[in-house]
């Protein structure tokens, strides 16, 4: 007889004990040319993040031009004083490093990822970028045409359409954030290189900027390579500059951006609320969640599962502005989109659950479950250097102490069922709040008007 072989089976791995982890605190210093410096050392990270903020708010563009820091932080890696725009991408690909910016309301990002080993050569680049970028009139009137192109394509997007109708109806037309952040066609037209160029040397400079470095940075003498680079960058000191209080108006009512013969109608529901300084914001965040922040959240076991009206729904707090001061504020909103016969019937669930929210309040189990994917989570969302760095950077940006994320995660865990039902129901209350709908006016507006949600007003689309 053969016989029959015989299988060796290895021991099952076991899972070891599970290691205490908070949210790294970084190490504060200030350069000689008065930038200051956040560094954090994560050791196995081999890709080095860096971000620059620059004190160049959107509320700081002169009138008229609208979308001039868009295109000022676009213009920053389009040559120098040492390279061309070309040459400047070339160095950048060379050392295998990326370099992305952007502006909003609280000011302008610089963004550089670039392995530990080419670090050096990265930061001499960034540095040149800030210190004497070209501004050149070919590359500005360049990125003037893209931005004039990407409009026409943003406005057709039903999901930017709604966000621009809604900060259009939340704020005052005198404030900068009723307007879209990168400027309106006009606005983007008039915009050339010399105001490319004044909004920089008004705004622009080491005293009033943040360096945040995350990585790997052992061997590295990250002193002398920020003396090198970064350090050389010079400029004035500026004088604090007057942030005006935000105001906003979430009188409940209804807007449809008319679109003929869409087959699915838009939603965003929102109002302005408080920033992550108020005490409510840890509470307020676990209870958002609770409502509308993943797949087993209440708006999408209604909308989606019982009802099929929607592939998800999602409520978020989104920071548009903070300040210690109470004058910040943030964007509470709730989004998705439905098949344009069932906009009524998906409003009414969506202000039924809403309601049943107030009446009876968040589970335990919901509450729990929140905790975990918020909580339990964090050490796998944090496991990159860039992710690390980005939190970093928006707390500086936000006015937040260093070890304010850290201290979130605390409270989040320490948050009960009751505070978390009670900040989402303030967040989101049933008669204050703004209904945006891009969709067929003809099809969706009586049906709309039925459910007595506020008054229903139809613009139409660009």
């Amino acid at each position: 007889m053969t016989e029959l072989a015989t299988m060796e089976f290895h021991p099952q791995p076991q899972a070891g004990e599970p290691k205490v982890w908070a949210f790294p605190a970084p190490t504060r210093g200030t350069l000689d040319n008065g930038l200051t410096l956040l560094r954090c050392h994560r050791p196995g990270q081999q890709v080095v993040a860096v971000e620059i903020l620059l004190d160049a708010p959107l509320e700081a563009e002169p009138a008229g031009l609208d979308g001039v820091a868009t295109i000022m932080a676009r213009a920053f890696s389009e040559g120098t004083d040492k390279h061309t725009a070309e040459e400047f991408a070339a160095e950048l690909e060379r050392c295998g490093a990326t370099l992305d910016s952007h502006a909003d309301h609280p000011g302008v990002r610089l963004s550089l990822e670039v392995p530990v080993s080419r670090l050096s050569k990265a930061l001499g680049l960034l540095a040149d970028a800030l210190r004497a970028p070209a501004f050149a009139d070919s590359e500005v009137e360049r990125l003037v045409r893209n931005r004039l192109d990407e409009i026409p394509h943003e406005l057709a997007n039903p999901s930017r359409r709604a966000a621009k109708e809604l900060s259009k109806q939340l704020f005052p037309a005198t404030a900068r954030m009723s307007r879209p952040r990168q400027g309106t066609e006009e606005t983007v037209a008039a915009i050339d290189s010399a105001a490319v160029r004044a909004f920089y040397e008004r705004h622009v400079r080491p005293a009033t900027a943040t360096a945040v470095v995350v990585g790997d940075l052992t061997g590295t003498d990250l002193d002398a390579l920020l003396a090198d680079t970064l350090g050389s960058w010079t400029g004035s000191v500026a004088e604090p500059r007057p942030v005006p209080p935000v105001t906003a108006d979430d009188t409940g009512r209804v807007v449809i951006v008319d679109r003929p013969g869409a087959v699915q109608t838009q939603l965003l529901i929102g109002r302005a609320g408080p920033d992550r300084h108020d005490r409510v914001w840890p509470a307020q965040v676990l209870g958002t969640y609770c409502l509308g922040g993943t797949l087993t959240s209440r708006l999408d076991r209604v909308l989606r599962e019982e009802k099929g009206y929607t592939y998800g729904v999602r409520s978020f707090g989104q920071v548009l502005r903070s300040a210690p001061d109470g004058t910040g504020a943030s964007m509470l909103a709730i989004s998705g989109s439905v098949d344009t016969p069932n906009t009524g019937p998906a409003l009414k669930d969506l202000w039924t659950v809403l309601r049943t929210l107030a009446e009876g309040g968040l589970t335990d189990v919901e509450r729990d479950v929140a905790v975990q994917n918020l909580v339990g989570v964090a050490p796998l969302k944090y496991e990159t250097a860039a992710a690390v760095a980005s939190t970093l950077a928006d707390q500086v940006e936000q006015h937040l102490p260093d070890d304010y994320q850290a201290t979130l995660y605390r409270q989040l865990a320490a948050t009960g069922t009751v505070e978390a039902t009670a900040a989402v129901v303030s967040a989101f209350p049933v008669d204050r709040l703004v209904t945006v709908l891009v969709g067929d006016a003809a099809q969706i507006k009586e049906a709309v008007e039925a459910l007595a949600i506020g008054e229903v007003t139809v613009v139409t689309a660009e």
